[in-house]
């Protein structure tokens, strides 16, 4: 029996066989041809005497050319995919790779069928493209969630029943208690009434529920209703709390209770009200808008420093500065707002009772539209350096409220947009004599007038042709 035969019937559990295996001559046609007894063999004695090209499906025959060429020039190709087209016209992917035989013997190609691999990478992307669908639909149901949690006129808070620390509140919630995430709500009870919460939040751990208990919260000592229910959750099991006032106690939500609110809501500057280590306890529209933020929600809680270019730095010295002079004036920093857009905003900032400060109000201005005589705008005064020291002795005043590398690079751009403008002048206007006489590359320049608004038909003169 033959090589090829011995491939069809061979039945040794350690030998491992091909699936089909051709004898080519160096052309590439079908001399002698063997199957594995699991695939569709009817009628492929067909095959001998044509082109192995011919045998392929759409997209394989450059595959089988290239199979061909290697194994002819350096005697061995590397595997290849190609779709095989039996006589009785099934189809299936198999893997291939040619060696040339010894002498005039010609070449034989060893397949590999691989619909079981085929089958399986189907499935995987079929649990890929489902397990997708199912993450966008739990991402559309979280943003729901949040978006009832923030606009909530009922004061809601989620604390961990472990430690009782607050995971989340609205800002129901916040005007309530003085607490943020991360802190303990105990602390913030009357020690009178601790027991009895303590009490029904044991009740509701056993049970899953209790009746509601009557606290008195806030400055003003107020009674409010405060209802528990059990979460699931991770890392643990949550408490959520339901504040409700009592009756003939005034809502939250009701502008009588805080006057101030839609004075600072209409505000059109970004006001924000901080704690000493610089947490968010209150953030007006204003400030929602400049960070494309969705609610309250995503800023109460969190440090100013998160949307700040330089954090630690730049919060660092907003902090000292406060703790120094009592105040902050227009210190200039930029914000990164949630989809990643940088603004040039400017800082002033107090805090409320001699320091250390307890709450600091903030207020942030958006200048990256303020036409300036700075870096990156045009000046008011055309004429080439009539500014110049006009802007670099403005410079000397944010010393202090500034860090020292960006007052750095501020300077550098305003020397550079200097000698460009001086050597615009010089050139008339002449975009290639200019580059020339800074040393720079065309393109180069035509980057920096881009940068610092350089750019535009006022300047005089024609380019050279380059």
């Amino acid at each position: 029996m033959s090589a090829y035969g011995t491939t069809r019937h061979a039945s040794h559990p350690t030998i491992h066989q091909p699936d089909i295996t051709l004898l080519l001559d160096d052309a590439g046609i079908i001399r002698k041809a063997s199957l594995a007894n699991d695939l569709p063999g009817e009628g492929f004695e067909s095959w001998l005497g044509r082109p192995w090209i011919e045998t392929v499906g759409d997209g394989g025959t450059e595959k089988v050319r290239g199979m061909l060429d290697d194994a002819l020039t350096v005697g061995v190709s590397a595997f290849r995919l190609v779709q095989q087209r039996f006589p009785n016209g099934t189809e299936l992917p198999v893997e291939y790779s040619t060696v040339r035989l010894g002498g005039q013997s010609g070449l034989i190609a060893i397949g590999k069928n691989q619909q079981a691999v085929a089958e399986l990478q189907s499935r995987l992307i079929a649990t890929q493209q489902a397990r997708e669908q199912d993450y966008w639909k739990l991402r559309e149901v979280e943003t729901r969630y949040r978006l009832l949690f923030d606009a909530s006129h009922e004061a809601v808070l989620l604390i961990r029943a472990d430690t009782l620390r607050v995971v989340e509140l609205n800002l129901a919630a916040q005007r309530i208690l003085n607490v943020s995430p991360g802190q303990e709500l105990m602390p913030e009870i009357n020690s009178a009434e601790a027991d009895t919460v303590n009490a029904m939040l044991a009740r509701v751990r056993d049970q899953g529920r209790a009746p509601g208990v009557m606290l008195h919260l806030g400055a003003d000592g107020h009674a409010w209703i405060i209802r528990a229910s059990m979460m699931s959750s991770e890392p643990g099991p949550m408490f959520m709390l339901q504040l409700a006032p009592a009756s003939g106690v005034p809502a939250v939500s009701e502008p009588a209770s805080q006057p101030t609110d839609a004075l600072l809501d209409r505000l059109p500057d970004a006001f924000l009200v901080l704690d000493a280590d610089g947490v968010i306890l209150r953030a007006n529209p204003a400030f929602l808008d400049l960070i494309q933020a969705g609610g309250d929600g995503a800023v109460v809680g969190e440090k100013l420093s998160r949307w700040l270019q330089r954090p630690g730095a730049d919060m660092g010295v907003l902090l000292t500065t406060l703790q120094r002079h009592r105040t902050v004036r227009m210190m200039a920093t930029t914000i990164q707002n949630e989809i990643g857009e940088e603004i040039a905003v400017e800082i002033s900032a107090t805090g409320n009772d001699p320091a250390p400060f307890r709450l600091i109000g903030v207020l942030l201005r958006d200048v990256s539209r303020r036409v300036t005589v700075g870096p990156g705008a045009a000046p008011q005064d055309s004429t080439p350096g009539a500014s110049l020291r006009a802007v670099l002795d403005s410079m000397d005043t944010q010393i202090g409220q500034t860090p020292l590398p960006r007052l750095v690079r501020e300077t550098v751009e305003v020397l550079e947009r200097h000698f460009i403008e001086a050597a615009l002048e010089r050139a008339s206007g002449n975009r290639t004599a200019t580059a020339e006489l800074l040393g720079l590359s065309r393109q180069s320049l035509y980057v920096k007038l881009n940068r610092y608004g350089l750019d535009t038909e006022s300047q005089s003169g024609v380019d050279a042709a380059p």
